[in-house]
């Protein structure tokens, strides 16, 4: 199982670091999935890619439901994938769970513009 659900969680951490009602846009985040080191930034428009080095991991959609980031890769079947937002600002890190119960250290750091 891949860890976009991960992402999800990273997403849903930095919506709760802005005022209530806005989005998780515009974030990125770190953490290890598999033993690798992985980043994952969300843009303006909900887009996500996640990446490992110069390597292209994931990529897909991100929005926030009932207070958790709902991810949808664009490249598995896995379908909707959501995770808790532990609140945290830029610099700090926590812990996300899924849906599944599925638990993921993370760090919110500086937003990083990604392309495909």
């Amino acid at each position: 199982m891949q860890r976009i659900i991960l992402v999800a969680a990273i997403a849903a951490l930095a919506a709760c670091s802005k005022p209530a009602g806005s989005t998780i846009n515009e974030t990125s985040w770190e953490y290890i999935e598999e033993g690798k080191p992985m980043q994952e930034s969300i843009d303006a428009n909900g887009n996500y890619i996640k990446t490992s080095g110069a390597e292209h991991i994931d990529h897909g959609t991100v929005v926030m439901k009932e207070g958790k980031a709902c991810f949808t890769s664009a490249m598995t079947k896995q379908g909707e994938v959501c995770w808790t937002s532990p609140k945290l600002d830029v610099g700090a890190s926590g812990e996300t769970v899924s849906d599944t119960g599925e638990k993921l250290p993370i760090k919110r750091i500086p937003y990083v513009a990604k392309t495909m």
